[in-house]
């Protein structure tokens, strides 16, 4: 089955079990990947007309499933992602002596993968971020790109290379407008622009905010107003700098798996580097996670392979008292203890696995809020 299929199945599979909110966004995912602007037009005319008439699911399903119908007949090229697009061999950055120092660095960067950095406050995140978006020149090593486009100086190759930090920069004007002119700037048509436009608009959530000026939006659709134009430009690589920090619980899950979805475009993919504090939700989209402790750099697919041969780490809410715990787990293998944050941090033998954690628990009517396997998560390098 072709990718294209499958994400075509994927899309009836939510729309058949009226799943209607992500079948939906699914269903705008597979229309960009046609770059079919008369199915643009049915998806824009689509998403008016679901904002006007909510309640009419079954409408909405039928609708859908036309436009669907449309997609699959629509030829798409797939873009082959194998190569590396950024490749970054030892960089450092320095500060000075005894100042802080970030790296060496080695990684690879490649389209439709989804790379989640995380690490506490100060540990050289933003400094990372920065140096790959060639705003920070980096002191030692060999940071090389390999861009589609021709890029024939500096500003050819940031435009495919988008950084977006925390805090973004106020603009003027309808959301609408601006994006608009952003399309324009780049040598988009007339006749295509609009059209393009609505589409992001639709695609972003942001139909009922596309009239709004930057004062009258919430700090979470001004991060979406940064990607609706940073998309637009269809950017080879997009780096982002805390993209979740202003967002309720809901609106980050939302946000995560319309970038992930976003960045595994058939036709135009992105490889997208996002720092944030929000680790599981960052783990669940990544294919790697890379983690910045002092500067230094370390992944999950490393932790994965040293962990084969080591600890069972588990991660345990409850209210009950250490020597409860200690009880329940002193004949499977408990080798350590702690209390970190509220939260219980145990380590067993590499020989216990982890559903004997669970059984245990339950046989001695342990009252759990939360338990979780973090041998292979990044999280074990806060807690360790």
């Amino acid at each position: 089955m072709s990718k294209k299929q499958g994400r075509i199945n994927e899309v009836s599979v939510f729309l058949k079990n009226r799943d209607t909110v992500l079948g939906f966004r699914k269903l705008m995912d597979c229309a960009i990947d046609t770059q079919n602007l008369g199915i643009y037009n049915d998806i824009i005319a689509l998403t008016d007309w679901k904002e006007q008439f909510p309640t009419e699911e079954d409408e909405l399903i039928e609708r859908s499933f036309s436009i669907l119908d449309k997609i699959s007949k629509a030829p798409i090229e797939e873009y082959d992602i194998s190569k590396p697009i950024v490749v970054a061999n030892n960089i450092t950055k320095s500060y000075g002596h005894n100042r802080f120092k970030l790296g060496p660095i080695s990684l690879e960067l490649k389209k439709g993968k989804v790379y989640g950095l995380v690490g506490e406050n100060g540990n050289g995140k933003t400094t990372l971020l920065r140096v790959l978006a060639k705003e920070l020149k980096h002191t030692e090593g060999n940071l090389l790109y390999d861009f589609d486009k021709r890029n024939t100086n500096e500003f050819e190759l940031r435009s495919n290379l988008v950084y977006i930090p925390q805090r973004t920069k106020k603009w003027y004007g309808s959301l609408k407008d601006n994006l608009k002119f952003v399309l324009s700037s780049y040598g988009t048509p007339p006749e295509e622009n609009e059209t393009r436009v609505l589409m992001m608009i639709a695609r972003l959530g942001l139909w009922n905010y596309k009239h709004l000026k930057w004062s009258e939006l919430s700090s979470g659709y001004k991060m979406r107003f940064e990607l609706a134009r940073t998309l637009l430009r269809k950017p080879e690589v997009l780096l982002l700098d805390e993209p979740l920090a202003n967002l309720d619980v809901l609106a980050q899950q939302v946000i995560l798996e319309d970038l992930k979805s976003i960045c595994n475009s058939l036709n135009n993919p992105i490889a997208l580097i996002l720092s944030s504090q929000q680790l599981y939700e960052v783990e669940k989209i990544s294919d790697k996670v890379i983690y910045l402790k002092d500067g230094k750099y370390t992944d999950n697919n490393s932790t994965v392979s040293e962990s084969k041969n080591s600890q069972l780490i588990v991660e345990i809410d409850t209210n009950c008292e250490r020597q409860e715990l200690l009880s329940v787990f002193n004949t499977i293998g408990l080798e350590k203890l702690i209390y970190n944050g509220g939260i219980f941090i145990a380590y067993f033998s590499n020989d216990t696995l982890f559903p004997s954690i669970l059984e245990a628990l339950g046989k001695n009517s342990i009252d759990v809020t939360y338990i979780r396997n973090i041998s292979s998560s990044t999280r074990r390098f806060f807690v360790s």
